[in-house]
């Protein structure tokens, strides 16, 4: 199990929290000083281990199948929707993206898949499907809770374009009021070769993830209330 290694800052401030419940503990004349640093030490166990779950990346292997459409996030599906092009036109502009960046989406009506991720879920973010992912730009927002559905349109998020030569998906990594972090790890500059199921960023506690394909050459086959494992669930197929 590979642990990222986003988790030191987090690890430095658990130990820091450790020292002052320690020194306060201190200053109460009744705690004997082997209680106060048990406890303390206690506190650092349980966050260190919580934290090496959090920022777990585990190994996944993707389906030999280049039709599929794979989950980029671990969690729930929360929601589908379809929305036609004026719909969607609205709901990009909100988001901060301009008309060019998602001409290929605009043709027809769009399929939107949301993924709901619980503070106990994988986090980090793996590609739908496989061709060339592009960073469209991060956007500062609201701080609403995941699972909202408004958060979809106002909260804080990156947003990445995947595309090959038969079908492209829009990729928003929607964070809530908890931390409020959104991390893509590949070149924010030029357009990147990817495969299915690579890992490609990461979300930090309890998040979103909202993925829009084409409605006229996806079938779908994931439904709402499915849990799904990014890299690994095959949510739709493309025509």
């Amino acid at each position: 199990m590979r642990i990222r290694s986003e988790i030191l800052p987090f690890i430095i401030a658990s130990a820091v929290v450790s020292a002052v419940v320690y020194g306060l503990l201190r200053l109460v004349p009744c705690v004997p000083p082997a209680v106060a640093c048990g406890a303390a030490l206690v506190l650092l166990v349980v966050l260190c281990g919580y934290l090496c779950w959090f920022f777990r990346d585990p190994v996944r292997t993707a389906p030999v199948d280049p039709d599929a459409i794979l989950a980029g996030a671990d969690g729930v599906v929360a929601k589908i929707a379809t929305f036609t092009p004026e719909q969607f036109g609205s709901i990009t502009m909100l988001a901060g993206l301009q008309p060019e960046d998602t001409a290929a989406l605009r043709a027809g009506d769009v399929l939107r898949v949301s993924i709901f991720l619980s503070l106990f879920d994988v986090h980090v973010n793996r590609v739908p499907i496989s061709g060339k992912s592009r960073f469209l730009g991060y956007f500062p927002g609201k701080h609403l809770f995941t699972f909202e559905e408004k958060s979809s349109d106002v909260n804080q998020h990156n947003s990445i374009l995947i595309e090959n030569d038969r079908t492209c998906c829009l990729v928003n990594q929607i964070v809530g009021p908890v931390c409020r972090r959104v991390v893509y790890w590949l070149p924010h500059d030029r357009a990147t070769d990817v495969k299915a199921g690579d890992d490609f960023g990461m979300m930090k506690f309890g998040s979103r993830m909202d993925m829009y394909f084409p409605a006229a050459n996806i079938d779908l086959l994931a439904r709402e209330g499915d849990r799904v494992t990014a890299g690994e669930t095959v949510i739709g197929r493309v025509r």
